[in-house]
């Protein structure tokens, strides 16, 4: 009996110059990582980061809880929030912190995490979809995905090309994400778990990668990830796609790069906040916000307040009730070191 194709088929992507480019910036500084590996991805930015993953995975989906608010759901407070919105948040933290036990290349391991991301959420969590569906943005239909019919083998011939693929693991991951949302698998969650799963098949190449709040990064460029997306089915290939998710990954690690070497990364209106609060008593963020240069609330609180709570360089006085108008801000044990360095 002669053994089955390793895969039925090569998902169709062109190798640009832009997309060998980020492939190798990207390396580049992984090897850099590499040298001092120990320094990277302390305890604290690890939670900050997957704090940051979840809340921007889940806002992409429509999820209005803050930063704040999903730190104190992770840490069991009560928050005012749709019941819905919070279920999200506890399904998402699961299935993150499990996500190193799945193998990236299962079809029963992907239904597990689906089943456990959307818990409570859906009427079939961890089923494939049994039904046609039809993606629309602003009441017009802009993919109409396979029939249900065909997407468990299109599901497995794509996870068996993930596996037997002789690209970059990068690329991979990249490519996958577009199919993964081309074929559109089940009912709901398919955003939220083809960003899982991206991330899951880069931390088997590179474990740093479980850490890397990319999500974040595509949140704030939410408009460009979906004009990606529509622009890879235009051309019926993956590679405008894979090109925006290689620069949003460069980013991401660019970013954490300026985390732990706060000289180079670190915005002058944060390294301000962490000085005002060095060896001082908390302050409410009406005091902080003009010692940043920031005058405009929503701007000071998403870049530069949500970013310190996020990496666990501050900490909230009343944690249980993020918008309480008591609330304080403290640096903790890492933000004095850091803020230590930044007034040396």
């Amino acid at each position: 009996m002669k053994d089955r194709p390793t895969a039925r088929y090569t998902p169709p992507f062109t190798l640009t110059a832009d997309i060998l480019d980020r492939v190798a910036a990207i390396s580049e500084l992984l090897g850099r990582w590499s040298i001092s590996q120990h320094d990277i991805f302390t305890p604290q930015l690890r939670r900050g980061n997957q704090i940051r993953t979840i809340q921007a995975s889940l806002a992409i989906e429509n999820n209005t809880l803050s930063l704040e608010q999903v730190t104190a759901v992770l840490e069991g407070k009560r928050v005012l929030g749709l019941p819905h919105e919070i279920q999200e948040v506890r399904n998402a933290f699961s299935a993150y912190a499990r996500m190193a036990q799945w193998q990236p290349h299962s079809v029963a391991h992907l239904l597990q995490a689906h089943g456990m991301l959307m818990y409570g959420l859906v009427d079939n969590p961890g089923h494939f979809r049994q039904g046609g569906v039809g993606i629309y943005r602003d009441k017009r239909l802009i993919h109409m995905p396979p029939p249900a019919d065909r997407v468990p083998l299109l599901i497995r011939d794509l996870l068996t090309w993930c596996r037997t693929a002789t690209v970059h693991p990068i690329i991979i991951s990249c490519v996958f994400h577009y199919e993964f949302e081309f074929i559109h698998p089940f009912a709901d969650g398919n955003g939220r778990m083809g960003r899982l799963w991206q991330s899951r098949l880069l931390s088997q190449w590179q474990p740093m990668f479980e850490f890397l709040p990319v999500e974040s990064v595509i949140k704030a460029r939410q408009e460009e990830y979906y004009r990606a997306l529509s622009e890879a089915d235009r051309c019926a290939e993956s590679t405008p796609f894979v090109e925006f998710m290689l620069a949003a990954l460069l980013e991401a690690m660019r970013e954490i790069h300026g985390v732990v070497e706060p000289d180079v990364g670190i915005s002058p209106p944060v390294a301000a906040l962490l000085t005002a609060l060095y060896r001082n008593p908390p302050l409410k963020s009406a005091e902080l916000m003009p010692l940043t240069g920031l005058r405009h609330r929503p701007t000071f609180r998403k870049n530069v307040l949500e970013p310190a709570l996020a990496a666990g360089w501050i900490a909230m006085s009343h944690p249980d009730s993020p918008r309480s108008p008591q609330q304080r801000y403290r640096l903790t044990a890492a933000g004095e070191r850091l803020a230590a360095a930044l007034r040396a």
